[in-house]
This record gives structure tokens, sequence and C-alpha cells, in this order.
């Protein structure tokens, strides 16, 4: 009986690194963009530029903000889960964006614990055995028309 206590014991020790995952990926802004959720969910006025992309001219800055979203990804591909995790971060962003009577959010680059990555094509994010998580932090704007 002690035998197989031990065993049991050392068994779920050994496997604790492995809940423990916290990979970092960087994925396509296009590929999350285009998926059909978030066509659906996020509203063709509101525009989100990430990195360094042209704007049109700002008129008005409000404010920058950050949000920092996770989700479920036990038994999830990480990509799935991630872009899962962004659509989240993007819905923030937007409302927001409503709130603060912009139209648009600027300079949008990852935040992922706290270290600021720009980039124009991807974005980051952690991904374990049981958790996923996006951090973004944009510029909330108004841009003419």
């Amino acid at each position: 009986m002690y035998r197989s206590l031990v065993l049991v014991a050392l068994a779920a020790f050994v496997s604790l690194p492995a809940f423990a995952r916290d990979t970092r990926h960087n994925f396509p802004i296009a590929d999350a963009m285009s998926a059909s959720d978030a066509r659906e969910k996020l509203d063709p006025e509101i525009k989100f530029f990430f990195g360094a992309q042209k704007t049109p001219k700002v008129v008005k800055r409000i404010g920058e903000w950050g949000t920092n979203k996770k989700t479920n990804a036990f038994g999830k591909d990480d990509k799935v889960a991630c872009e899962w995790a962004f659509l989240s971060a993007m819905l923030e962003l937007q409302e927001r964006v409503k709130k603060e009577g912009g139209n648009a959010v600027i300079n949008i680059k990852s935040n992922y614990r706290g270290k600021e990555t720009s980039s124009d094509e991807t974005y980051e994010c952690g991904a374990g055995a049981i958790m996923a998580g996006v951090a973004l932090k944009g510029t909330v704007v108004r841009l003419s028309r």
C-alpha cells in the first residue's frame, strides 16, 4: 500500500511541469482577424492598426489602454486558444473605443507579462496546458474620414 502511494505521488510530481507549461507564440494577426468569429464580432466601423502601420490623420488622441485576456486552453490547439484570447482582447479594445467616442485603435502592441513587443504582422500569446492569454495595448483615437 505504502509503495503504491509513493509511486502515485512520484508520478504526480513528475507530471507537474507539463501543467506549468508557458509557451510563448507569435501568431499572425491576419489569421486571427480573418477568423469567422472575428469577422462576426468586430465592428467594421472601428479600425485597428498594429505596430507601426500607417493610419489616416489622427484628429484626436484620446488615450492608451491595455487588455489582458485569458481563455481555457485545456485540450485545445495553442493557435485556436490564442486566437480566442486575441479576439477577447480586441473586443475589449473595441468597447473602449465606443465608450471613449473614438473610431480606431492605433499602435496596438503585445504586452505579455508586461513586456511590450510591437509588430505589424504578429501578436504574442502565452499558452499553457490549462490557460492561454493575450495582452494588448493600444491608443484610442479619432481618425479623419
